[in-house]
């Protein structure tokens, strides 16, 4: 299990191996956000997707896989925030040189944004969060919201 912190130097060519670093699939943490649209970056369905991830989180989640990864600091292009926790970008090399994948399970890259999303909330940190920082409930009220009525 490695965990390097990754810069491509060379551009990509075909006529790389699938363990170039440069062949890895990337993943950011925008695409499995339950908060983003599909316009934002969001790859996965929004049902099964998490609220908020971070390249921590989903380092340490594949950190367990026996992957390699590798993580970059870069910020996805769509992010419309600028700020450190918006940063990051995971490497993960899912293919051996001759093009079969390196773990059966792990074939394409949304079979390993799925295996993220189902274990992020498992991780301790999501656990134990204070109330104020969960996520909110839709519940349902029994007062009619007053407001403007829209136009006719």
């Amino acid at each position: 299990m490695a965990t390097n912190v990754v810069t491509p130097k060379k551009t990509w060519s075909p006529d790389k191996k699938h363990t170039d670093v440069e062949r890895w699939i990337c993943i950011y943490p925008a695409y499995i956000n339950s908060k983003k649209t599909l316009a934002e970056g969001r790859r996965l369905p929004k049902s099964i997707c998490v609220e908020n991830p971070t390249y921590p989180e989903m380092r340490d989640v594949l950190l367990t896989t026996g992957l390699h990864i590798g993580v970059e600091n870069k910020l996805y292009p769509r992010e419309q925030s600028k700020e450190m926790m918006c940063r990051g970008r995971l490497r993960v090399e899912i293919k051996n040189d001759d093009g079969s994948p390196i773990k059966s399970e792990f074939v394409t890259r949304e079979s390993v944004m799925k295996f993220i999303v189902e274990s992020i909330p498992k991780l301790r940190t999501r656990q134990n969060r204070p109330v104020e920082q969960q996520p909110q409930t839709n519940q349902p009220s029994n007062t009619k919201s007053k407001g403007k009525k829209g136009r006719r």
